[in-house]
């Protein structure tokens, strides 16, 4: 099982560093995100981790995302100048439903249900025109039910820096291959 340490600026004394970085010790199994390949709860193990594809947010996206939420926050409009971060940005929950698309491919799990999404952090902006990626690792898997598991997972977007945008734990159901063929009642 891998072992993921986050340092936050503050904690390296460092205030003009950026946002944490994802260092990583002990084996980490990366394994290919198979698009053709569907894994099942017997596949997976603590400690596999997958990467994602880069994924560029344009200022369309946060528009349409604005649009469909009607969340018109000045901080996301084209021209804002007085944010505090120096430019418009996307919103929070835009960069975690990208996160949450990235992720259904890498891996391609046999995901039954979203059950819960814990200890969420945004902790920097995404801005216009950036690209970003989904890290994906388990660190907890337990039986739930006869052909199920719970998978706790902890996600991460990352900006093509490397640099820890957001992160926190998703938890889902994955069903097993017995399951796959199992009709409903």
């Amino acid at each position: 099982m891998s072992i993921v340490s986050l340092y936050s600026d503050s904690a390296r004394g460092d205030d003009s560093a950026g946002p944490a970085k994802v260092a990583v010790s002990g084996p980490e199994r990366n394994r290919p995100a198979p698009a053709d390949r569907m894994l099942y709860a017997e596949d997976l193990a603590v400690g596999d981790c997958w990467t994602s594809h880069f994924c560029e947010i344009s200022s369309d996206d946060v528009q349409d995302f604005a649009k469909l939420t009607g969340d018109h926050t000045p901080l996301h409009g084209q021209g804002e100048t007085d944010s505090p971060f120096g430019g418009p940005i996307a919103h929070g929950l835009l960069g975690l439903s990208v996160l949450a698309g990235l992720g259904t491919k890498h891996p391609r799990a046999s995901t039954l249900a979203l059950v819960g999404i814990e200890n969420w952090q945004f902790v920097a902006p995404v801005y216009f025109g950036d690209s970003v990626k989904a890290r994906n690792e388990i660190v907890e898997i337990e039986q739930h039910g006869r052909r199920a598991v719970k998978v706790r997972w902890l996600r991460q977007l990352l900006n093509s820096s490397g640099q820890i945008v957001q992160q926190g734990h998703f938890v889902t159901l994955v069903g097993s291959s017995t399951r796959a063929g199992h009709k409903p009642r």
